[in-house]
């Protein structure tokens, strides 16, 4: 006789198929893990007594939040899809939650927290936490892991993963020089507060150590046009260095405009697949690696296994391509 749905739980179908429960959640969560003669057994087993799991909900799993400007830039997306890579080899859901940008925001700090009660442990990246929300994570006992949220004396309570910015615009600032630059233009978005340290103002000191720097906020990666060639021009500067690739297609396009003959190289930053296409010159940054790095750490603290709150630095790589290396450059041409 059937079991009416509803009333059977994950031990019915463990017990009939003849398995345990972590193989019975596995089997939905991860079904590539487990042997195809076993996945067919669970799966008769649930169809005989009726049984659906609840929401994807898998039994026993860690439910971490995960907090970013997601839908604002990209790069937060692939340190997402290497926290999912991660998660399909454990017992972990993820629950993604989408911020605004700290460089859009007056007081950026994200002092909501936006996880559900369920959730066990908390990934915030890119926005650093307001006192209130360290506070109620504490008080609710959730473990916070910061990525790319440079800390300062009030960011505790948590480890951070840092891609290295400084180094990166270092390695940029190298590479330029020893290619006969010596003033850039670096091309970024408008920081609203000064209340955190953003990875473009260390890219920048990075940069100053190697080349003068002349900076330039626009609005968006769309509003980049002639203006800001010409301001390149005007300062003098015979490279342009975007905070992005999003900013470093744009002034590619831009460039395709310019009746100067004047040479002019441009270097981005993250490395995606349009990097690649456009042969753009850039940092990688490790993001996968940093996601994965993220949730090793918050599952470690969730567990109990961890106690680590340090900061973990992760190298990024120049990649140089034709946008700097193509060019015809002669250093007394400023």
């Amino acid at each position: 006789m059937r079991a009416r749905p509803g009333r059977v739980t994950i031990y019915d179908v463990a017990e009939r198929a003849g398995v345990s429960i972590s193989t019975v959640s596995l089997a939905v969560s991860a079904p590539h893990r487990v042997r195809p003669e076993t996945r067919e057994r669970i799966v008769a087993a649930a169809t005989a007594l009726g049984y659906r799991m609840a929401q994807g909900r898998r039994v026993g799993a860690a439910r971490i939040a995960v907090a970013a400007p997601f839908t604002t830039y990209p790069s937060y997306l692939r340190r997402l899809s290497g926290m999912l890579r991660r998660a399909r080899d454990a017992a972990v859901d993820i629950i993604p939650y989408d911020l605004d940008s700290a460089a859009a925001a007056d007081e950026p700090l994200l002092d909501v927290l936006p996880t559900r009660t369920d959730a066990t442990g908390l990934v915030v990246m890119g926005v650093p936490l307001g006192g209130a929300a360290r506070r109620a994570s504490r008080a609710a006992r959730i473990p916070v892991v910061y990525v790319d949220v440079v800390p300062t004396r009030s960011d505790v309570g948590g480890p951070v993963v840092l891609v290295d910015d400084r180094d990166g615009g270092a390695q940029i600032g190298r590479h330029l020089a020893g290619l006969g630059h010596r003033r850039v233009l670096f091309v970024h978005e408008p920081q609203r507060s000064p209340a955190y340290v953003s990875a473009g103002m260390l890219r920048i000191e990075g940069l100053m150590e190697s080349v003068e720097v002349i900076d330039r906020a626009v609005a968006d990666p769309v509003s980049v046009d002639g203006r800001v060639i010409a301001a390149a021009r005007v300062a003098g500067a015979t490279a342009i260095v975007a905070n992005h690739d999003q900013f470093a297609v744009a002034v590619l396009s831009a460039l395709r405009d310019d009746d100067d003959t004047a040479p002019l190289a441009v270097v981005g930053y993250d490395d995606g697949e349009v990097a690649a296409a456009l042969d753009l010159t850039t940092v990688r940054q490790p993001f996968e690696e940093s996601g994965r790095t993220a949730l090793e750490l918050v599952l470690g603290l969730v567990s109990g296994a961890s106690t680590e709150h340090g900061t973990v630095r992760l190298a990024p790589t120049l990649i140089a391509r034709s946008s700097t290396l193509g060019l015809r450059f002669s250093p007394e041409r400023r």
